[in-house]
């Protein structure tokens, strides 16, 4: 009985010290190219906050809390702009039986995160997957619909050179700009706008066997 204990412990340890260990591994990225990869020129970033959807953000995130759990941060950070309740990670994650480590060891696909977001309101989930770039571009167009929110899930790696799978809200479209506000929930890249076409591309990748897409919340 001793044993089955010791070896249980150590099994846990070594599964969070691997989790810490791809966490890091995800987030490797310079903070140059972090500031350069993306549009933050102040009086974009000011006008994008203003747009219906990221106006409800109230100009603040809570920030994911460790690299791993950026898909339970951005449901808490959509959720409390409706207002639903579940506005912390472990709300969102409470009772769903993910993420127990404090780890999500490789992160939430976004099926996952669309079942973790179902469990914890009545209203619509939908994954959107498989898009083309005009059918993008229609949604990106509806994310200042103050009734919907989107979560992207996008790789980093074509955004910012490097870097995994990441998971983060849509705070508006600026369509004269043709210029996309997301509201990054890491808070060394902190919220920022890229052209609609290079965020498309880097949602239109493969995470396993799926392709990547959105999160719709109605």
């Amino acid at each position: 009985m001793r044993r089955r204990f010791v070896f249980s412990v150590v099994a846990c340890i070594a599964l969070i010290s691997g989790a810490a260990f791809l966490v890091a591994g995800q987030s490797g990225v310079s903070s140059e190219a972090i500031q350069s990869s993306v549009v933050r020129a102040p009086e974009l970033i000011d006008r994008a906050w203003h747009l219906p959807v990221a106006a409800s953000f109230n100009s603040e995130l809570t920030w994911q809390s460790n690299g791993s759990r950026c898909g339970p941060a951005s449901l808490a950070n959509a959720f409390r702009s409706i207002g639903e309740e579940e506005t912390t990670e472990a709300a969102v994650l409470d009772g769903t039986g993910k993420c127990w480590t404090g780890f999500c060891i490789i992160g939430l696909t976004l099926d996952e995160l669309a079942e973790v977001a179902q469990q914890h309101t009545g209203r619509k989930v939908t994954v959107v997957r498989d898009l083309n770039a005009k059918e993008f571009r229609e949604h990106m167009r509806r994310a200042n619909d103050p009734d919907r929110r989107y979560i992207v899930n996008f790789t980093r790696e074509k955004v910012f050179g490097g870097g995994g799978g990441h998971h983060s809200p849509i705070g508006g479209y600026m369509e004269a700009e043709d210029l996309v506000f997301v509201l990054d929930v890491n808070e060394n890249y902190r919220p920022w706008l890229i052209e609609r076409e290079r965020l498309f591309a880097a949602m239109d990748t493969f995470d396993g066997d799926k392709k990547r897409g959105l999160l719709l919340i109605e």
